[in-house]
């Protein structure tokens, strides 16, 4: 268990899921959180990770940092995708083992699992099938970093845990119309349409595919109860799963998930849905069992989480990355 005393290194502290540990962080008493902007350290760069991690020494390391988008973004940025994340991942999680950190958390994506996986997906699921194309680039990415993870811990000894969170959404996620996932994307459109005066919104798809959507504040709550878990708890749960997932325990379609924006956003046009583009994965819902046993459930349900983001969106919109 972490104290509050302890060295935190959050790195991707100025995005989503960074910004919302920090938060939980903070909430909890903790004041010695390490941060870094890109321009301060480029987490591609491996010497530049390893003298940062040897100088500053800290107790424990939170990986949020990752290059994330939509099947927009993951389709047409693969090459970008694969290398970047690889590259922060590898950098991170081997020089916290050189730097002599043993406690860390590696934070993935449900993508991670077949494209055809039984649901609810399990943990053990991982590796059993074939991957979603429209994201293959980045899903192969989070493999790797839980897999070397867990490797670390069955050669070195270490103590890296790896969660895989479901789809999320709030505070400080992207906003741009063709680089960010479905929520935000979602809300911008809908929003634009309606003050533009637009009679209809396209979307992707035929709308029928199913998302679980989970509040990046309850995710964060999460990753501090798994962190706070007692080891010998931890590993009689996770058993030989090289992860645990993280996520609110039903789905939604994207048809009806749009309804809902619609209705909070205020907006009286039609969506309709272009059939000609991908849908992307039929459907991704997590087994959360794990979680459960562990002690841990969601509470921010999804109709009061999206009002929250949409309000967050429209107080910062000239900085939701346009």
């Amino acid at each position: 268990m972490i104290k509050c005393e302890d060295k935190i290194y959050v790195a991707g502290h100025l995005g989503m899921v960074g910004s919302a540990m920090v938060r939980a962080l903070k909430k909890r008493g903790f004041n010695n959180i390490v941060t870094r902007t890109r321009k301060e350290l480029d987490l591609v760069n491996q010497i530049d990770v390893n003298n940062f991690l040897n100088q500053e020494k800290p107790d424990y390391v939170v990986i949020a940092a990752a290059k994330v988008g939509g099947i927009y973004a993951n389709s047409t940025y693969s090459a970008d995708f694969i290398y970047e994340n690889l590259m922060i991942q590898c950098n991170l999680i081997h020089g916290c083992y050189a730097a002599g950190v043993n406690d860390l958390l590696f934070l993935g994506s449900s993508c991670i699992y077949p494209k055809n996986s039984i649901q609810p997906m399990k943990e053990e699921y991982l590796l059993t099938g074939e991957l979603e194309k429209t994201n293959e680039a980045y899903a192969v990415a989070k493999i790797a970093g839980l897999k070397l993870c867990e490797f670390y811990n069955r050669q070195y000894k270490t103590n890296f845990r790896s969660a895989m969170p479901t789809n999320l959404y709030g505070a400080n996620d992207n906003f741009h119309l063709e680089n960010s996932h479905v929520i935000p994307a979602l809300i911008r459109k809908i929003h634009e349409a309606k003050y533009n005066g637009s009679s209809e919104v396209e979307l992707w798809g035929t709308g029928n595919s199913k998302r679980e959507f989970l509040h990046v504040d309850d995710m964060a709550e999460a990753c501090m109860h798994l962190i706070n878990t007692d080891n010998d708890l931890y590993l009689k749960v996770v058993d030989q799963s090289p992860c645990v997932n993280i996520g609110y325990g039903s789905d939604i379609t994207i048809r009806d998930l749009a309804t809902l924006i619609k209705k909070i956003v205020s907006y009286e046009g039609d969506v309709i849905f272009n059939v000609n583009m991908p849908d992307g994965t039929v459907q991704k819902l997590l087994d959360t069992t794990k979680m459960k046993t562990l002690g841990w459930a969601p509470k921010m349900a999804l109709d009061a989480g999206l009002t929250e983001t949409y309000e967050w969106f429209l107080n910062n919109i000239e900085n939701s990355r346009r």
